[in-house]
């Protein structure tokens, strides 16, 4: 069965750190693509940053260079290290598993966070 299962959000202080994990079930970590994406208040949902199986990654402009992507074969984990939070990062953060780079199958239950000025 798919599922992914997303952690490690919180509060946390502008300029500060969070890393969120997603656990995937084998089958859904099969997908050629896993994803990071978000969605704040009023806002439509948007791609933070996916790899790929071969470990090709791509990054919205507004993340580059603050937050890294990557995955952990053997634990069936993708992760998304986030640096020098902005309060503009603010939003419900989701895992998601895709087998094309347009079509995203499976989705997490998303995870909070929230960044303070």
């Amino acid at each position: 069965q798919a599922q992914l299962v997303e952690s490690g959000g919180g509060l946390v202080q502008a300029g500060g750190s969070l890393t969120l994990s997603c656990a995937a079930s084998a089958r859904t970590f099969s997908a050629n693509f896993m994803g990071w994406f978000r969605q704040a208040p009023g806002k439509e949902r948007e791609l933070v940053a996916h790899i790929s199986r071969i470990y090709t990654t791509n990054y919205a402009d507004s993340v580059k260079g603050r937050f890294t992507i990557s995955r952990d074969n053997a634990k069936n984990t993708v992760y998304l290290q986030m640096n020098n939070l902005k309060p503009e990062d603010t939003a419900v953060y989701y895992c998601a598993a895709g087998f094309t780079i347009s079509t995203w199958n499976y989705w997490g239950q998303g995870t909070q966070v929230t960044v303070s000025s």
